[in-house]
């Protein structure tokens, strides 16, 4: 077995994902030249769509919004060594803990009710992720499998409540009525309008805030709280964390509840931010993009934050992408965001030798350099 290659703390956090995503946006841009368009061009209209403007801006960070609060998720469960692949089944289900709330809380002043919303997807969010918490922490279940699973049962219970329970008795569509408007988060660009700065109508909302808070708060709490230490001590060593007094099963149930609920997230962003509303399919596929963001931030919430700005400028710049150049579909920019997947992912280890090897042999020229000869200091004159 060889040794592992090691580089520098800085190497492994800034270098191997700028490597990664520099490397996949070149063979992306292969790609678009084999179909006869520009790179440089197509690069351009991807840029100016979701940083150009400030409508574009707003799509961009709306779309971040969703995968902050899934990479957190992911990362979180990553630091107590789980693979917590149903962040789109927590998120799912965390939709119908907010749903309940605002439409039973009809008669809750605004400023009850939309905080009581928020912790009704925290709850849903984070018991949907206990379950299989609790299934490998006490049954030996492994938690890949659960959380697949788990996203299929929340998205047939989420089928089933909406077209025989939750649907609106005078639509055929399946989907909730519409929430009371004081269910309704704050738009960014109503509360910058309230301090004088006038901006585009964009989804974004003051759940973005909320996403932010929740990543400093992650940061808190795995690298300056007890119990984010023995998340990190059960993530690295489940042995050593027994011999230290630490029960891993506590932690797995309580990282994976933890992990449920900021998945929940999506959904105060989505069915209380835009939606207004309780409809299938609303995750969109963010759980499983937050596998990525995880990955590719190193579980790590600023390098979660960064990613996610990443994917959202990804996300609305391929929107603006696929209309300016017709050539390049929907399913191209699929394409694109699958190869960043793909070399932030699977192949960053493409890049850890080349780097060893560099970094080994910068050091090695550093210590065959001849040392300078001391130089003693002049004789002072005599008298």
């Amino acid at each position: 077995m060889s040794a592992p290659f090691a580089i520098p703390r800085w190497a492994d956090l800034v270098l191997v994902p700028v490597l990664s995503v520099v490397t996949a946006f070149i063979v992306a841009a292969l790609v678009v030249l084999a179909i006869g368009v520009d790179p440089w061009a197509a690069t351009v209209s991807m840029v100016q769509g979701s940083l150009g403007s400030a409508e574009g801006i707003g799509f961009t960070l709306y779309y971040a919004t969703d995968f902050i609060f899934t990479g957190l998720a992911v990362a979180l469960a990553f630091q107590a060594g789980l693979f917590n692949i149903g962040a789109e089944g927590q998120a799912y289900m965390g939709g119908l803990g907010a749903a309940l709330v605002c439409l039973h809380g009809t008669a809750l002043p605004s400023w009850l009710l939309i905080p009581l919303g928020i912790v009704g997807a925290a709850v849903f969010g984070g018991v949907w992720a206990y379950v299989p918490g609790l299934l490998q922490a006490k049954r030996g279940s492994h938690i890949v499998i659960t959380t697949i699973m788990f996203n299929w049962l929340a998205t047939t219970l989420m089928a089933y409540l909406l077209v025989n329970t939750l649907r609106e008795p005078t639509s055929m569509q399946p989907g909730s009525s519409r929430f009371v408007e004081g269910a309704a988060l704050p738009t960014m660009r109503a509360m910058l309008g309230a301090v004088g700065i006038s901006t585009a109508e964009t989804p974004l909302n003051v759940a973005f805030l909320l996403a932010l808070a929740c990543a400093a708060l992650v940061w808190v709490f795995v690298w300056r709280t007890r119990t984010g230490y023995e998340i990190r001590t059960v993530g690295r060593n489940p042995v050593a964390a027994l011999y230290g007094g630490i029960a891993p099963s506590r932690i797995i149930v309580l990282t994976m509840a933890l992990s449920g609920a900021l998945a929940a997230g999506v959904a105060v962003n989505e069915i209380m931010g835009v939606q207004h509303r309780l409809l299938l399919e609303f995750t969109a596929g963010y759980g499983f993009v937050g596998i990525a963001v995880a990955l590719m931030g190193r579980a790590h919430p600023v390098g979660v934050v960064l990613a996610s700005i990443l994917f959202g400028i990804l996300y609305q710049g391929g929107a603006e992408l696929a209309f300016d150049q017709p050539k390049i579909t929907r399913d191209m920019i699929v394409v694109i965001q699958g190869l960043v997947v793909l070399f932030a992912g699977a192949l960053e280890g493409l890049f850890r030798r080349p780097l060893a090897l560099a970094f080994a042999g910068f050091g090695a020229s550093r210590r065959d350099r001849p040392a300078k000869p001391a130089t003693l200091p002049a004789p002072e004159p005599s008298e």
